[in-house]
């Protein structure tokens, strides 16, 4: 994957500390990414992943509808083979910013959704506190989503600039 950024002045001087240190930032928003999604993914996969999945999902008018169509394993593998198709997607980025390209933008959508879920499923709210006081689980889990959200625009956003620069 190159690495192209606006502070870097000729391949042929040294990169600089913060050059180097936003390098490191933007192969780490890749790996770390595609780490996340791989192993969410896998865990998709396991009876007790679908499970939790239930208050979230069966309390959510985007999503709710499914479990009239799919079993909750079922549901949940789905979800599981999209999260891991995800994760080779932006992977791919070593072969292919059209590849990340996608696969940033699959999870900016997946996270936009996640985070519509805080408004949906009970116990979110802190009720003893009200709000902005928000439950370690689901609001604090959930609401985490807005950095990998971020990150996934990010992804995308990189992406894309490799393809108009090419």
């Amino acid at each position: 994957m190159k690495i192209n950024t606006q502070y870097q002045s000729s391949s042929s001087e040294q990169l600089s500390i913060g050059n180097k240190t936003m390098a490191i930032g933007v192969y780490g928003t890749y790996f770390a990414l595609a780490v996340i999604y791989l192993w969410f993914g896998g865990m998709k996969f396991t009876h007790y992943e679908a499970e939790g999945l239930v208050p979230l999902v069966g309390n959510s008018p985007i999503l709710g509808w499914t479990y009239a169509i799919f079993s909750v394993d079922t549901f949940s593998r789905l979800l599981g083979v999209l999260e891991i198709s995800i994760a080779v997607l932006i992977a791919g980025r070593l072969l292919s910013p059209k590849l990340s390209l996608i696969g940033g933008a699959l999870s900016a959508g997946l996270f936009l959704t996640t985070l519509s879920l805080m408004f949906s499923t009970p116990g979110v709210i802190e009720a003893g506190l009200g709000f902005p006081a928000i439950t370690v689980a689901p609001g604090q889990f959930l609401l985490k989503d807005l950095g990998l959200l971020a990150a996934s625009v990010f992804v995308a956003g990189h992406s894309l600039s490799e393809l108009e620069a090419s």
